[in-house]
C-alpha cells in the first residue's frame, strides 16, 4: 500500500536577504496604495504582493501608516522646484507654480504618489501630517526665501489650499469639466490666483 503523499506547508516569515525583503515590501505597498487606495489596502495584501508574511511587514515598519510614509516618493526636489518657479522673477511665479503642479500630476507615476497621499490624508492622520509638513516645511520655504513676501505662513497656507483643492477636484473627485480640461487651461485659471496668494498685496 502506497504511503500517503506529504503536503508542503508554505513558508512564512523572512525572505532571504533582509534588505531585499524590505525593498520588495515598499515596492508592493507603493503599487497597491496607488491602485486601491490606503484604506482598501491591507498589510496581508501587501505581504502577498511582496511574497512575504504580513508579520515581516510589522517587523520592519510597525504600522501601515509608517509603511505609507516610507513608500511615498516626492516627485521633485523642493529647492530645484523653487528655482524653476522663480526662474522668471516675481511676475510669473503663480503661473510657474501652477505649471509645476499640473506637469507633475499629469505624469502617471508622480500623480499616483501624490494622489495616494491626498486620498489617505482624509482618513489617516499620519498622511495628513506628511502632506502638511511637505507643503509648509519643504515646498514653500525655498520659494519664499527668494520672494521675501509679508505674512509668508498665511500665503503658504492659502496657496496650499488651492493646490490641494485642485488635486482633489481634478484627480480624486473628478469634477467635470475640470477633470477633462487641458493642463494649459487649468494653469490659465489657477495661475492668477496663486500669483495673488504668493506676491499680491495683502488685504
Amino acid at each position: 500500500m502506497a504511503e500517503p503523499r506529504k503536503t508542503r506547508t508554505p513558508r512564512t516569515g523572512r525572505r532571504p536577504g533582509a534588505s531585499g525583503s524590505r525593498d520588495a515590501i515598499i515596492d508592493a505597498a507603493r503599487r497597491l496604495f496607488a491602485e486601491r487606495g490606503y484604506s482598501a489596502t491591507s498589510m496581508r495584501a501587501i505581504g502577498a504582493e511582496a511574497g512575504v508574511d504580513a508579520a515581516l511587514i510589522v517587523h520592519f515598519f510597525g504600522t501601515k501608516a509608517r509603511l505609507l510614509r516610507e513608500s511615498i516618493q516626492w516627485p521633485f526636489v523642493p529647492e530645484e522646484a523653487a528655482q524653476q518657479v522663480y526662474g522668471g522673477g516675481r511676475r510669473n511665479v503663480g503661473e510657474n507654480l501652477a505649471r509645476l503642479v499640473l506637469d507633475t500630476w499629469e505624469r502617471e507615476g508622480d500623480r499616483n504618489a501624490i494622489m495616494t497621499l491626498l486620498r489617505a490624508a482624509t482618513v489617516e492622520p499620519a498622511a495628513a501630517e506628511m502632506m502638511r509638513d511637505f507643503m509648509q516645511r519643504e515646498l514653500f520655504p525655498p520659494l519664499f526665501q527668494r520672494l521675501n513676501p509679508d505674512r509668508p505662513e498665511l500665503r503658504a497656507n492659502l496657496a496650499s489650499s488651492q493646490i490641494v483643492g485642485l488635486g482633489m477636484a481634478r484627480y480624486v473627485l473628478r469634477f467635470e469639466p475640470l477633470a477633462s480640461a487641458s493642463p494649459d487651461e487649468v494653469v490659465a485659471w489657477i495661475g492668477p490666483t496663486l500669483q495673488r496668494y504668493l506676491v499680491g498685496k495683502a488685504p
